[in-house]
């Protein structure tokens, strides 16, 4: 079995930089950089402000829309309603702005999967979508996207990322279920007297203020109990808020779009989405993608869906089955209920099936760590492709010395529970140029492609950058027992 390596290497690019708010520590001195910005003339905002705008020229697209923003975002801290000029408006927002270059450490862990758009290309060939993650500054990681195309002779095309990175507009669920919620709040021990009376209060359908509004006012009720009750307010706000949408425009290439963390349990980075193109039973199609939010201390497995790329709405996964990292989700139901692979121990694999896409209660050890190369864990590689002959799962296993390597294994297709076969050696282990790297001796991908009967391989040297391999399929399978 030879896998065939293409040469193509993604690397982090320092240059690519985005918009992010700035605010220094405290509200004094948040009040004392206002309050300078302040004795300035008029004449002199203006060319402080001009200053700004050409030395930041062409790294940005709509700079003034986002330092007004951030002005009308520290409005709350003027001390008088006195107006103020516009410049002097952009000038504050830009005080509060600072760059975040947000691929500069590391570009990897890559998931493929078919691009919504197939318009315009030689007969053979098809366009691909690939996520990845980026990691910037304070180790911070965010979900960064690039497009390209594979030939049917399997050359592989990345498209140029443009020089822009835009962020998206937010927007919070419209509502949220009442019922689902309370079963949240009971698996993450946030069922009590308290919340449930505040959730006996609204709707059926209930809105992020709405429930904001209810819980302030069932806090000043319970005063007497507010250093105890106030913890528990902020971690329910802080689930809601982990519910929300992003959007963008289709003026805004696939490469401009981010998704960088914007919920509180996101605050430390989005790491290792696995796309998945999920046909529903009724026909119609949808991307999804398994990824971790982090919060510094906590990993909390999460689920984005897509239809285009351009609108992307972000929901916490719920029920005791989510309990680790690495979830992968098959891309269709089986036996008419959903399924997905993932680890609960950070050892093995296991398969879950749930006839509600966003909770999880039951799951199945189908495999364990069996070759030494895989002896510390394993975990999957992405979600699950069908073939003729069953599904095939790339899978990672952590060997001595914490050497990563890429296997496979395929599962019956009606009954994924059954290992028909699995790679005795490994289909990828880190070479000389692979090994070297932010975390060393590690090869990892997030999901791959069939085209033309070959599997195309995009995976990540190192934690730092990202390549491509591919393999003829019935050479793949022939190798397993």
């Amino acid at each position: 079995m030879q896998i065939k390596r293409t040469g193509i290497v993604l690397s982090p690019n320092k240059q690519r930089v985005v918009l992010r708010p700035f605010q220094p520590p405290g509200n004094n001195r948040v009040l004392r950089v206002i309050a300078r910005v302040c004795t300035l003339s008029e004449s002199q905002v203006d060319a402080q402000l001009a200053l700004v705008l050409e030395e930041f020229h062409g790294r940005h697209q709509k700079p003034k829309e986002f330092f007004q923003t951030r002005f009308d975002g520290l409005r709350h801290y003027l001390l008088t309603d006195a107006p103020l000029s516009e410049n002097r408006q952009l000038l504050l927002g830009a005080y509060f702005t600072q760059e975040y270059a947000l691929e500069s450490a590391a570009l990897f862990n890559p998931s493929l999967v078919w691009h919504p758009d197939q318009n315009g290309l030689p007969q053979g060939s098809r366009r691909f979508a690939m996520s990845l993650r980026a990691v910037g500054e304070g180790h911070i990681s965010s979900i960064v996207f690039r497009s390209g195309t594979i030939t049917r002779d399997l050359q592989i095309t990345i498209d140029d990322p443009l020089r822009f990175v835009t962020t998206p507009r937010y927007v919070p669920d419209a509502s949220y279920e009442n019922a689902l919620f309370r079963r949240k709040l009971i698996e993450l021990g946030l069922g009590c007297s308290f919340t449930f009376d505040v959730l006996a209060e609204l709707a059926a359908e209930f809105t992020l203020g709405q429930l904001e509004t209810h819980l302030r006012t069932a806090l000043r009720e319970h005063r007497t109990h507010h250093d105890e009750l106030a913890p528990i307010v902020e971690q329910v706000v802080m689930l809601a808020k982990s519910n929300y949408e992003i959007q963008y425009t289709p003026d805004h290439d696939l490469s401009e779009r981010l998704i960088f963390p914007y919920s509180p349990t996101e605050t430390n980075g989005i790491e290792d989405a696995r796309f998945v193109l999920f046909q529903h039973d009724d026909g119609s199609r949808r991307y999804y993608a398994t990824y971790s939010a982090y919060d510094g201390r906590m990993v909390l497995p999460q689920l984005l869906e897509t239809k285009d790329f351009l609108r992307f709405k972000m929901h916490t996964l719920n029920g005791p089955a989510v309990s680790n990292k690495g979830m992968a989700l098959f891309p269709r139901k089986i036996n008419g209920h959903y399924a997905m692979l993932g680890r609960q121990d950070g050892e093995h694999l296991y398969l879950m099936y749930s006839d509600m896409l966003y909770f999880w209660h039951t799951s199945e050890l189908i495999i364990k760590p069996t070759n030494p190369w895989e002896y510390v864990q394993m975990g999957n590689c992405g979600s699950p492709i069908e073939t003729d002959s069953g599904w095939l799962v790339l899978t990672h296993g952590v060997g001595a010395m914490r050497k990563y390597c890429i296997g496979a294994m395929l599962l019956e297709l009606n009954d994924p529970s059954k290992i028909i076969a699995r790679l005795q050696e490994p289909l990828i282990t880190p070479n000389e140029v692979e090994r070297e790297g932010y975390v060393p001796n590690v090869v990892y991908t997030c999901g791959a492609l069939v085209h033309k009967n070959h599997l195309v391989i995009p995976y990540a040297m190192s934690d730092y950058a990202t390549t491509f391999a591919t393999i003829e399929l019935k050479e793949l399978l022939s190798a397993m027992s």
